[in-house]
Order: structure tokens, then sequence, then C-alpha cells
């Protein structure tokens, strides 16, 4: 079957009601370690934003822009009260408002830039992107009780792409290509990653794709992890959300558990990603990585962590090369096989969504 895919930075949007994004969702902005006494830039949805944490530890995101001068507020100084533009020294508090102008009594109504709604749970900075009819978040960020659990230990990163966010998507919703990008890591032989049974499904606007493959030899990063006595029975969940997605994968001796029951034992990998337009034609992947280990505890997460950014860096070339090559030939049609269920469907989610803002 042959498909046609929107190419961004190629043609124009396929129709004129659509937007490059879909608004009023929490999307990831950053990772709590990285806000700490120094602001962070960052532009989200193609709007540049500052984020910070004030004297008393509450991340906040402005616009960032001076309304006095338009210089970066990034460019400037965080203090207890907030951030202070690098220009005239300007003072602004987590809400966007001027609380001081050095040198004047006086502070003007009007100086004050935008801020955005932001919420910090479970290690990670969520940040709500509504549409004009819907400025305030309608919920609270999604949680991710992981990061909490006393079994599991847990990094992450943060990757700039140059590439679509919707190709990071189709990337994580299939897995089939672990068998042949990453050899070295958590692969295994192709072919039983290409035959792996699967079964995915939709339920509002989420996708649910389940893979397992029993009786197969562990990979590198199985093996260097966690002590298997032989072959294992592998699987593959992945949890598709429009803003991120959530991954476990792992693996346990043969016949030693069921693959179908959530508190499985094995070894665990527990993947959350973020993924995050910067643009329509780049991209944030704000991830981490929780696992599990019996013993040895951070040495094992080390080598999880090693492992997991080389597989990234590994998927990085694979995209933009992928992109890159979009690009010089064209918005020609792309055919379609088995193991692309998980990512048409939410293609099919995320065009339904991707309605222009009012």
């Amino acid at each position: 079957m042959s498909v046609r895919m929107h190419i961004p930075g190629v043609s124009d949007l396929t129709a004129e009601n659509k937007s490059p994004f879909v608004y009023n969702q929490w999307y990831v902005a950053a990772l709590s370690k990285e806000i700490d006494d120094q602001p962070l830039a960052r532009t989200l949805l193609n709007e540049p934003v500052v984020m910070f944490r004030d004297g008393d530890g509450e991340v906040s995101a402005l616009a960032d822009r001076c309304c006095h001068k338009a210089l970066p507020l990034s460019a400037g100084l965080v203090e207890a009260g907030g951030i202070r533009c690098g220009y005239h020294g300007l003072l602004f508090n987590g809400a966007g408002q001027c609380i001081e102008i050095p040198g004047q009594a006086i502070i003007p109504k009007r100086a004050m830039v935008k801020s955005y709604p932001l919420q910090e749970r479970d290690g990670l900075i969520w940040i709500w992107f509504g549409d004009e009819q819907t400025p305030q978040p309608t919920c609270d960020a999604p949680n991710y009780p992981v990061h909490n659990d006393p079994n599991y230990v847990w990094d992450g990163d943060v990757y700039h792409y140059q590439a679509p966010y919707q190709l990071i998507h189709d990337n994580l919703l299939d897995l089939s290509h672990l068998g042949y990008v990453h050899l070295k890591t958590i692969g295994g032989d192709a072919k039983i990653h290409m035959n792996a049974d699967m079964k995915t499904t939709t339920e509002g606007d989420s996708v649910t794709v389940v893979r397992h493959m029993p009786n197969v030899t562990p990979p590198p990063t199985y093996s260097a992890a966690f002590p298997f006595k032989g072959p294992i029975d592998r699987w593959q969940e992945i949890d598709f959300q429009v803003t991120h997605l959530k991954i476990w994968t792992g693996g346990a001796d043969v016949g030693s558990c069921d693959l179908n029951d959530p508190n499985r034992g094995g070894f665990h990998l527990k993947g959350f990603h973020g993924i995050t337009p910067e643009s329509e034609t780049t991209s944030h992947y704000l991830w981490t990585m929780a696992t599990n280990p019996a013993l040895e505890r951070e040495s094992v997460l080390q080598k999880v962590i090693d492992q997991t950014a080389f597989t990234f860096d590994e998927d990085k070339v694979v995209i933009e090369n992928q992109y890159r090559n979009m690009k010089q030939f064209g918005n020609q049609p792309m055919i379609s096989i088995h193991v692309d269920s998980g990512a048409n469907r939410a293609r099919l989610i995320m065009e339904r969504l991707r309605t222009q803002p009012a």
C-alpha cells in the first residue's frame, strides 16, 4: 500500500485550517535537573521561552523578550525574585510582571511579558500550549510515577533533532528497526524483530503497540545489565500520547513469567520520551530511562544510560538522514508495511487534532 506523507519544509500544509502542531496540550519543556540558578532558553512550538527557578524553588516560563528593548531575558540573571534583564536591569517575576526598574519608582502597567502555565512533576517540567480560547490548562500535567518508584533508578538527557517531530514518533512506534539499527545494544536477530507477535490498538487519542518475542538471545545491553541464565522471553510495550510516549521493554528467563502480567519479573527498561516540536522542521527529544537492577544499582544504571544514549545517537543519525532525503526527493509517495500500523494510527490522530488555533 502506498501512503502520502506531508513533508514539512517541502510543501505547504495540506489544508488551510491545519496547524503544524496540536494545541491545548501539556508538552515537556525540560527535565527538572536542567533548571538551576541559570536561565534556560528553549524554542517550543515556534515560541522562544526562558525558564528559571526562583528563590523558593518554583519554576517559571516567560516569553524570552524584555518588553523594554527586546533583549532576550535568557541573557540576564536569575535572582530570588525572578529574572533580571541584562540590558537595563528590569526585574520580572514568574507571572511576567515587572517588579523593579532600577532608578525609576513608577512601573508602567504595560511593563510585563507573557507567562506560560508550568507544572513540575516527577522530575519533568511540563508547559501548557493552548489556543486563544484555552490559554489556561484544562487538566493537570501527566504524572510519571516510575520516577518515584523505589524499585527503579533513572536518569535522562535532551536531544535536538534537525527533523520534524512526527518522524521521531514513527521511529518509536516501530521497534522492528532494532534488529538493523541497534545491533550493538538493544537489537538482536532482525528476522525475529520483524516477525514479532504484535498487537496494535487505539483508544481515544492514544495508540498502544505490544510486541512479544519468546525464547530469543538477550541483546548486549540486556546481558551487560542482568544475569540471565540463557535465552529470554522478551517484550516491548509502547504507549503513544499526543506529546509523549512511554515504552516498557525488557526480558525474563524463558518460561519464568507471563508476558501479559504487569508485575512480571526479569530485566526492565522503562523509557519516557517527550517529543516537543521546536519548529515545524526541528524538534526537542527529552528522554529518561529507568531500570530495576537487583545489585550495583548505580553502576548498572550508568551502563544502561550510556547504552541508551548510544542507541539514541544511532536513531538520530537515521532520522536526520531520512528527513534530508525526504526533502531531496520531494513529496513522493511511500509504501506502508505491517510494522507501520502504530505509526500510521498515531499520524491519523495528529492529523485530526492539528486544527488551526483561533
